[in-house]
């Protein structure tokens, strides 16, 4: 029944978001249904004995582990908090005519629906439902990048769908090739993860190699991984901010789930001799195109989809690793990078409407005056760039230092390489910052810019993400630490 509550509760969103007549209405179908999946995710930590696998119709599909379990509580509090934001910012589209009314409610009926379908691909046992699932999380976050009126929008969706989708048709053959495996081992082919992970010991180990290797391309794509990234800082920079937040808090996480379940197949398999230098490969390239791209960036939102390129890359990093250690620093980096991403996002979003250029999107931003004008905004940048460069003892830093650890004691040269570029992007980052926000408008000199007034809609959840960031990396309950360690354990790490 657990699934059908989520079925049924998206569903009333979307009727509610079709019955309404304003924003403020379709809004709070959007708010009330990230409410509720929070509410039956906690009722499931709290209640529920996991795993679970006997809770709808067909439930051979379909299950909740402490991942899967996760993965949904982090979208659902992305989703909640970008919702709020949304009440505000999108009233301000909608009042600049970059969002056409006629818009509106596809706008917030994909919203929903595609909550839904990210807990469904997060609760799916079977991987070829998960496949479909993390296909349709594509088009309907590709329309919600194209959803405003500029051509550069319908691009760059254009160019997300057609990047991460052509890569997934190589994640399909990797899935083939699971069943094909299971097939001629079990004498019966599954793609249901729990059955391939209790016998994936008894699998060839060549061929599972390889067939991690087609899905890893598809996911790689998903998660913004070199040399699959293009289309990602085109995407999160175009589209609507609340959007963004939920592409990099959120959506990223699609692509590095699916690459962490197959992944745990083939450790199983007993062949990490050729996968940990591969994944260490695109690891390393990955943080290095964001680095160097970070250094030459002049827009606010693009700077920041490249540090999600470099936080992928820091992440696929400690997964290459494989150790218990390495693996639930993962865990904790996956969760550290989506609030403060997300946070991010919304501080960015409101400079955005404070300073957006009206030559095109990609035009350096004017910011200037910034603690005059938004200093909430502006402190929401500062720290959730402390944050996400990894300084203490904001969460990052911790899942940073240890996978770094666990990196040295695979390969001291390796670590040395991801230390450089790591410094290379911190500095990138914290130039682009200073010299933004120590620009002012010189004495006696007129400056015609009248301030944005911020909703409170938009300002409450950077507040609210970043007291989490601190909290978490300052006191991480007793509670979450074997929460994170059974999840290792059920990966067999």
């Amino acid at each position: 029944m657990i699934l059908i509550a989520f079925a049924i509760c998206a569903l009333a969103a979307i009727v509610l978001v079709a019955l309404s007549h304003t924003n403020l209405q379709m809004n709070a179908a959007a708010v009330g249904q990230s409410i509720v999946y929070l509410a039956i995710t906690v009722y499931i930590l709290l209640f529920v004995q996991i795993p679970v696998n006997n809770f709808i119709v067909g439930s051979g599909y379909f299950f909740i582990d402490h991942l899967g379990l996760l993965e949904v509580m982090v979208a659902t509090c992305i989703f909640l908090l970008a919702a709020i934001y949304a009440r505000g910012y999108v009233s301000n589209l909608l009042a600049n005519r970059e969002l056409e009314p006629g818009s509106l409610k596809l706008f917030y009926a994909s919203w929903c629906l595609l909550e839904l379908v990210i807990v469904l691909a997060f609760f799916s046992d079977n991987l070829a439902l998960f496949w479909i699932f993390a296909e349709m999380t594509t088009i309907l976050s590709a329309l919600l990048v194209a959803i405003l009126s500029a051509k550069e929008n319908i691009d760059a969706a254009l160019k997300y769908i057609f990047v991460a989708s052509t890569a997934m048709i190589f994640a399909f053959v990797g899935l083939i090739f699971l069943y094909e495996i299971s097939l001629s081992t079990l004498g019966t082919g599954t793609l249901n993860w729990t059955v391939l992970m209790q016998r994936a010991s008894t699998f060839p180990a060549g061929m599972v190699t390889a067939a991690f290797m087609f899905v890893f391309i598809g996911f790689a794509a998903k998660s913004g991984i070199f040399p699959f990234h293009t289309w990602l800082p085109e995407a999160h920079a175009k589209a609507p901010s609340a959007v963004s937040a939920v592409l990099s808090g959120v959506l990223l996480n699609i692509g590095i789930y699916g690459i962490i379940r197959v992944f745990a197949i083939a450790h199983q398999a007993h062949d990490l001799a050729v996968l940990t230098p591969v994944l260490l490969i695109f690891a390393i390239f990955t943080i290095a195109i964001a680095a160097i791209s970070m250094l030459v960036e002049k827009n606010l939102k693009k700077l920041i989809a490249f540090s999600s390129i470099e936080n992928m890359g820091i992440i696929l990093a400690g997964i290459a690793v494989a150790s218990p250690l390495a693996i639930f620093w993962v865990l904790f980096q996956i969760i550290g990078h989506a609030l403060t991403k997300a946070s991010l996002f919304f501080s960015a979003g409101i400079l955005h409407r404070q300073y957006r250029s009206h030559i095109s999107p990609d035009a350096p931003d004017d910011i200037h005056d910034v603690f005059k004008f938004q200093p909430l905004a502006a402190w929401g940048i500062i720290l959730g760039g402390l944050s996400i460069i990894g300084i203490p003892p904001f969460m990052v830093f911790f899942s940073k230092f240890f996978i770094l650890l666990s990196l040295g004691s695979l390969s001291l040269g390796t670590l040395a390489v991801v230390l450089v570029l790591l410094f290379i992007a911190a500095a990138a980052f914290g130039y682009f910052v200073i010299k933004a926000f120590c620009r002012t408008t010189p004495s006696g000199e007129i400056d015609d810019l009248a301030a944005y007034r911020t909703p409170l809609s938009m300002e409450v959840p950077i507040v609210i993400l970043l007291t989490l960031v601190l909290i978490l990396g300052l006191m991480f309950p007793a509670g979450g630490t074997a929460f994170l360690n059974q999840i290792v354990m059920e990966l067999k790490f």
